[in-house]
């Protein structure tokens, strides 16, 4: 479990205060290093090759694109820039309806239900539909990972009604309850890896 791994663990970082720093310090961390260095390492290591040569393309054009305009120091800053703004985006977007409802209580369930379990919907609306790209139907986006997004509200009251015949949960929240949500999780799991620190 997280308290046993946290237990052996030997020296403290400030994890309950986790909800205060994480929106500086990880989402600019999962662009600019996860989405940019892993994924350049990961190519180089596997050797593909092609998918090396276009990531190399896009930096080359991006760059020829704007240091005439801005310079290199100012073609770097807009380049870290819309990264940690993607990165943001993509982290609220993402984690808005993935808070996981069940932790420690593992059940032997369906593929089905456990999608219902893991993921819940945001309250659709025109602005949150696009702002979201259509992701604010996780379920759906769960139960047909294939299907393209615009249909996902179409297809909502039917899997609604269908969780609703079965006896199945089908959660939807507003959306500034689910961006709450994950600062909730991140103090509560905080919590957590703090007193397994603490009490070692």
């Amino acid at each position: 479990s997280s308290v046993a791994y946290g237990q052996k663990k030997r020296r403290y970082l400030p994890y309950n205060h986790q909800h205060l720093y994480f929106f500086l310090i990880g989402p600019p961390l999962l662009t600019l290093v996860n989405f940019e260095v892993e994924n350049l390492a990961y190519m180089l290591v596997c050797l593909q090759w092609t998918d090396l040569l276009w990531a190399a393309s896009f930096y080359i054009r991006f760059f020829l694109s704007y240091i005439p305009l801005y310079g290199v120091p100012g073609a770097l800053l807009l380049f870290v820039a819309v990264r940690v703004l993607e990165s943001h985006w993509f982290v609220w977007i993402t984690q808005m309806n993935h808070i996981p409802k069940e932790i420690g209580h593992e059940k032997h369930r369906d593929w089905g239900s456990w999608q219902l379990a893991a993921t819940c919907n945001v309250e659709p609306s025109l602005f949150i539909d696009w702002f979201s790209g259509h992701l604010n139907f996780q379920i759906e986006h769960h139960l047909f990972p294939t299907m393209p997004r615009h249909n996902y509200r179409r297809v909502a009251p039917l899997v609604k009604a269908l969780c609703a015949k079965h006896g199945l949960s089908y959660e939807v929240k507003p959306f500034l309850t689910a961006l709450v949500d994950i600062i909730r999780s991140l103090k509560k799991s905080g919590n957590v890896w703090l007193e397994a620190y603490l009490h070692q």
